[in-house]
């Protein structure tokens, strides 16, 4: 067995994985990460990304530079003009992101699920009684970004950005490890919730990124300051952005979580299936036609 494989496989035993990647000084780590992963070094950025290389799937090939400054600017990286199709359909939400599917399905009332048998709350998530209220019964998906992936977020559909709300709070990581051993784990987490109504309707969906350990920085187009530990500025942002389907919106400093709140009336793609992988621009899930 070659070292990559021995590795990998004490990282998926469940109690060493949880050890190593939560029972940790989680907001110092993340500190410490962020400070190191924007040094400029040669050495130090191709030994990292050497090492990223060697105990993940990390794939450049799309990506639109083949030399980085560092390794946060690998993490941030662009792709190549075309890397991502974009559903043409007027009545197909796509995927913002590329991820792995997680939990997804109908609200029961206000609850949704993190994983399977580990139930929270639109209000422990969202903290905005108006915005549960508009979900109330509608469709949720989980999309969670692993460290490898392209870390940049994309408007689901034409659409305008009303409101940001940026909630503070701890590091976890967000893997299915910890999903299933931390209750209401993204509702600990830093996070922000985004609310866009669509251009061809009324509806609203609400994107919520959600931050975690060694990332607790999320970056949009239509803020000025970083949204991170540091930020100081008012907790709810109003905002008129518009955005065409997908056009970049933002990005995470690594890897993480976006949760994806949408209509009831609406349905999810044929591509939606726990444990799949989507890209961005990718069908996620469909309007009604009487609404476009």
């Amino acid at each position: 067995m070659t070292m990559r494989a021995t590795i990998a496989k004490l990282f998926q035993q469940e109690d060493i994985n949880f050890l190593l990647t939560n029972r940790i000084p989680r907001r110092l780590l993340t500190q410490i990460m962020g400070r190191f992963s924007k040094i400029e070094q040669p050495l130090i950025r191709d030994a990292s990304i050497a090492l990223w290389r060697l105990f993940s799937d990390l794939d450049l090939g799309d990506a639109r530079k083949t030399r980085f400054k560092s390794v946060h600017d690998c993490f941030t990286r662009e792709l190549k003009g075309g890397a991502r199709p974009v559903d043409p359909d007027p009545r197909v939400v796509v995927s913002p992101c590329d991820a792995i599917i997680g939990a997804h399905g109908r609200m029961a009332g206000t609850e949704l699920l993190q994983i399977k048998g580990f139930p929270y709350s639109l209000n422990d998530l969202l903290a905005s009684p108006e915005l549960v209220e508009r979900h109330r019964d509608g469709l949720y998906v989980t999309l969670r970004l692993t460290s490898s992936m392209y870390h940049r977020f994309h408007a689901p559909h034409d659409c305008r950005v009303e409101k940001v709300t940026y909630i503070s709070g701890d590091t976890w990581n967000v893997n299915p490890i910890a999903l299933r051993r931390i209750e209401k784990l993204f509702c600990k987490n830093e996070r922000a919730v985004i609310e866009t109504r669509l251009s061809v309707s009324d509806d609203i969906v609400t994107l919520v990124p959600v931050a975690a350990i060694l990332v607790a920085c999320i970056r949009l187009h239509c803020l000025k300051t970083p949204l991170d530990a540091a930020y100081r500025g008012p907790r709810v942002v109003r905002c008129a952005a518009n955005y065409w389907k997908g056009e970049e919106m933002g990005w995470f400093e690594h890897g993480s979580t976006i949760v994806v709140l949408a209509p009831a009336c609406w349905s999810f793609s044929d591509m939606v299936r726990l444990g799949t992988t989507i890209r961005q621009g990718q069908p996620l899930m469909r309007v009604p036609a009487a609404q476009g």
